[in-house]
């Protein structure tokens, strides 16, 4: 019998430390795996959403609560801004073009954005059906919105006031109809329902009974010089939530973001700096679930280190009779070395595929509060690292006793049994 099938027996009839070695090592693998592909995931989404997006200017408040509301869609926006307060800034000659984004309603959860065509320019989106609205009241879906509402080109929808559900109040009166389907980007594009601008200020402005002009008709007149072709913003003077800004020169990101900090009523943040932020803050959670990973791997170590020390202890008369039968002082070691190492393996493989379920379990229950999109959630390179790493501090554990083994004075323990 060679020393590999030797080995799994002798782990077979000894079932309970194997259990608790493989258990411990299990969850510290699974706990670093689901980091790692958290981690990697939520880097790469972010990195996607933010592509080219150089500043955001919106109202005075959190920098970090502004880039979340208005590049990622999962926070609440710091309030609303007049459009003639940014068209100086679309006009600067740093400024390459900018793109605005009016928020308030969802449907479904879904948020309703007022934007122009060059938000899903931005973002490489392509129809999978119908075409880009030309008019008030018609909405273009994303990818996973028309999947998960049923939507299709020509259905029909209210929003509700709100970001986070259908719980505020509906505007029944203005309905929105379904003119287009945008194919799937892997970007923040694929969770969202895209309107112009006039038809989010036509369907608050039917509220609004304060001016002396009908609400209604006056957000569809608006005000002010049409500098729309210029500027990248709508004519008027109504308000949008954020402004997306696009750099002209890396020159810009100097002294622009400080100029309208210091110099406007407007709040200018860099979806870069925040989102290196945004890690830094949840690197100190994560941190801790990498010391408690490391905490389970050190013990199951230790477990193993304990069993094989009993087990050799236990087994010195089998291992005195396999000395006796031409077993050699190197065979008895690798015998050693390949129990501690089959535990090491079946601990690191289990834990893998623990924690790749652990992280399919997380990201589907993300999608399903539709905080944030992970997608899927693949093979990290990394993880090999941390595998082999397992194996390695597996055979650590078992050296020792394995050189008791090694050591054992095969006429001593024979002399015992009789």
């Amino acid at each position: 019998m060679n020393a590999l099938l030797l080995g799994l027996r002798t782990v077979s009839r000894r079932p309970l430390p194997a259990v608790l070695t493989v258990l411990l090592l299990m969850l510290g693998i699974a706990t670093v795996v689901v980091l790692l592909l958290f981690e990697r995931a939520l880097e790469d989404r972010l990195g996607r959403d933010a592509r080219g997006i150089d500043l955001v200017v919106g109202a005075k408040g959190s920098g970090l609560q502004l880039v979340l509301s208005s590049v990622f869609h999962i926070d609440v926006p710091t309030g609303n801004v007049r459009l003639p307060e940014l068209r100086d800034i679309a006009r600067h000659p740093m400024v390459a073009g900018v793109i605005p984004l009016s928020l308030g309603d969802a449907y479904r959860g879904f948020r309703i954005v007022g934007t122009t065509p060059a938000y899903v320019d931005h973002y490489a989106g392509r129809l999978a059906e119908g075409r880009l609205w030309e008019r008030s009241m018609e909405a273009v879906l994303g990818s996973r919105t028309a999947r998960e509402t049923g939507l299709r080109t020509g259905s029909s929808f209210v929003g509700a006031h709100g970001l986070e559900g259908d719980s505020g109040f509906h505007h029944d009166e203005d309905p929105y109809r379904v003119v287009g389907v945008l194919r799937e980007t892997g970007t923040v594009l694929d969770r969202l329902i895209l309107v112009n601008s006039a038809s989010v200020w036509e369907v608050h402005a039917v509220h609004d009974t304060s001016g002396t002009m009908p609400a209604k008709a006056e957000a569809e007149v608006g005000s002010g010089a049409d500098d729309s072709a210029a500027t990248g913003l709508p004519a008027g003077d109504k308000e949008v939530t954020v402004m997306l800004v696009r750099y002209r020169t890396p020159v810009a990101a100097i002294s622009l973001p400080r100029a309208i900090n210091a110099g406007t009523k407007l709040q200018a943040a860099s979806p870069a700096q925040e989102t290196a932020r945004l890690f830094h803050l949840v690197g100190t959670g994560l941190d801790a679930f990498r010391a408690f990973a490391g905490v389970l791997i050190v013990a199951s170590a230790l477990s193993l280190f304990i069993a094989l020390w009993h087990a050799m202890h236990e087994q010195r008369y089998d291992l005195a009779v396999m000395r006796t039968l031409g077993a050699s002082r190197g065979r008895i070691l690798r015998f050693v070395l390949i129990q501690g190492a089959v535990l090491g393996v079946a601990g690191t493989a289990l834990g893998t595929a623990l924690g790749h379920a652990a992280g399919w379990l997380l990201a589907e229950w993300l999608e399903r509060a539709r905080s944030l999109s992970l997608g899927a959630l693949g093979w990290v390179p990394e993880e090999g690292l941390v595998a082999a790493g397992a194996v390695l501090i597996a055979l650590v554990a078992s050296v020792v006793p394995a050189i008791r083994a090694y050591r054992l004075d095969v006429a001593t323990v024979l002399l015992e049994r009789r």
